[in-house]
């Protein structure tokens, strides 16, 4: 029985073949360096970063629509004291 063994590697993924005559027996063996997972770690961070500003952005948005909101009701409510004033201050002239 004839063992052979073939190792290669291209610096990143090392890979072992035996292979058996006599019984059709062929082992591979794959290793990777790992930089898959790092890169899969980055890409998860950005997004989770990215999640995070979208949804502060939006916050932000929310606040200022109801800044103007409050702002826009005050405005009214100033404008129908001037017209009841004025109501008030024509019915006091005589004459009207």
């Amino acid at each position: 029985m004839v063992e052979r063994v073939t190792e290669r590697t291209d610096g990143v993924t090392a890979e072992r073949v035996t292979e058996t005559d006599g019984g059709s027996t062929v082992v591979i063996e794959r290793r990777g360096g790992g930089s898959g997972l790092l890169i899969a770690f980055v890409l998860l961070v950005a997004v989770v970063i990215g999640a995070v500003y979208l949804f502060n952005q939006n916050a932000r948005e929310n606040a200022k629509t109801d800044a103007v909101s409050t702002a826009a009701d005050k405005v009214g409510d100033a404008a129908k004291d001037v017209g009841d004033a004025a109501q008030d201050a024509a019915k006091k002239i005589p004459g009207s």
